[in-house]
């Protein structure tokens, strides 16, 4: 998700930023939400923050500055919310929470969820402490630093020009929602470049060689911590063939029967948008 050019992210609160502003409060990585309407919303209440919740204040995290206004994070020890709030599954606000709330609350709850696992020296087992303003925890005792775990990952469209005109290969895995299809992703592995996991994973995934990779964008993406690095390329050779546990389908699709795809916040969307833009401009998929 795309944070919003409006939108200052920063470590430490300046001298200038009380304790009011925006808050993002979770419990694990559900957000509490106003839903008191057929809409969640935020910001929430004054009256909530201050009573009713276990909010964990001196575990907060600042988040940045929506032009004048800080913004913070904290985690409630417990699930109950307020009467008219609840707590609510990121995703699940897609399309329901304004694309920028969800941009900074992606980054607010990364923040939040690494305190929670960095909490003790990997080295040597000592509770470790905020570093650097708040951008690292070092540990007193070993001097062993951490910070904010960055998983790079790739992604990548393969097309090919067939009798119909444009294809795209797309696949879906079962944790997808009902008739979504995708492009290709996979982690980077130790010591391999994005391209080299390029080949790996497209092979493993759908037993196709691919050739002229062309780097498209990144995103960060909040669930739980990826750097999503997207490229496309053209099909080479080879039937595609799902690998089993993690492929539940794919297929090639044209233009003109394509599945359902990705929401317009992730890149994968943008990807594809992308590819289709190139021959279609005025495709009904573009249209988000």
């Amino acid at each position: 998700m795309i944070l919003p050019s409006d939108f200052e992210p920063l470590w430490a609160a300046p001298e200038s930023a009380g304790q009011d502003g925006l808050w993002f409060v979770f419990h694990r990585s559900n957000l509490l939400v106003y839903t008191e309407h057929a809409t969640p919303m935020l910001p929430l209440p004054a009256d909530v923050l201050s009573g009713g919740l276990e909010i964990d204040h001196a575990g907060a995290r600042f988040v940045g500055m929506l032009r004048d206004t800080p913004v913070w994070a904290a985690r409630s020890a417990s699930d109950r919310a307020p009467d008219g709030h609840g707590f609510e599954n990121m995703r699940g606000l897609f399309n329901r929470l304004p694309d920028d709330l969800l941009a900074i609350g992606g980054r607010a709850v990364q923040m939040l969820e690494f305190d929670r696992t960095h909490r003790f020296c990997g080295a040597c087992g000592t509770p470790s402490e905020i570093f650097e303003g708040g951008r690292s925890r070092k540990c007193p005792s070993c001097g062993e630093t951490y910070y904010p775990k960055v998983s790079p990952a790739m992604m990548v469209l393969i097309k090919r020009d067939g009798p119909n005109g444009r294809e795209l290969l797309l696949a879906r895995s079962g944790r997808f929602a009902r008739g979504m299809y995708s492009a290709l992703a996979g982690f980077v592995e130790p010591s391999e470049s994005i391209e080299e996991c390029i080949h790996r994973e497209a092979f493993e995934e759908v037993g196709v060689r691919v050739h002229n990779l062309a780097y498209f964008s990144s995103q960060g993406w909040p669930f739980p911590n990826s750097l999503m690095v997207a490229y496309v390329a053209d099909y080479e050779s080879g039937e595609i063939i799902p690998q089993e546990g993690e492929i539940e389908d794919a297929r090639w699709f044209t233009l003109d029967d394509l599945p359902g795809l990705p929401h317009r916040l992730s890149i994968a969307r943008r990807l594809i948008s992308h590819v289709i833009r190139e021959v279609d401009p005025d495709h009904p998929a573009l249209r988000v």
